[in-house]
């Protein structure tokens, strides 16, 4: 078996932007833009898959689309002994986006996303009664500056 190469050549990085740019185009046609085989847009995507690098190829959701279009992000104060269940109940509230773990002030960063403010309020308030969490802290956001984004990372190279 080959080895496996370690990091992402300019082809890798193209595929990405094309990927992310026309995900609704299908290999040949990338294939065709790039001047490669299709067998290699498919081994080049299999073999980031597999790498990890990329790690899906579903749609991307708006919150705000959807119905929800007011975000937070609630800083939980939380029993240390605690923290699977803890993780276990936050993974079953739907109107959770992500949450980490954090060093520093806190100890467990959560992303909301809800109808308005008072359904962020009563979302904040369910996580309350999760046994475990002591306390937190929000913030509402007022608008995005940044979108989530992980492209520009690929293209560093050391």
């Amino acid at each position: 078996m080959p080895a496996r190469r370690k990091g992402l050549d300019a082809l890798d990085l193209e595929i990405l932007r094309l990927v992310r740019e026309r995900p609704r185009t299908g290999l040949l046609e990338i294939a065709r833009l790039l001047g490669v085989a299709r067998g290699t847009v498919q081994a080049r995507l299999d073999r980031m898959s597999a790498d990890g690098v990329i790690t899906g190829f579903g749609p991307v959701l708006s919150p705000a689309a959807l119905g929800y279009p007011v975000q937070a992000f609630a800083t939980l104060e939380v029993e240390q002994a605690s923290r699977e269940h803890i993780s276990a109940a936050l993974h079953a509230i739907p109107e959770l986006l992500e949450a980490h773990i954090v060093t520093g002030q806190g100890d467990v960063w959560c992303r909301l996303a809800g109808r308005d403010n008072e359904h962020i309020q009563r979302v904040i308030d369910g996580m309350l009664t999760i046994p475990g969490v002591r306390r937190s802290t929000t913030v509402i956001t007022l608008s995005e500056v940044v979108a989530h984004r992980v492209h520009p990372l690929a293209r560093l190279r050391g």
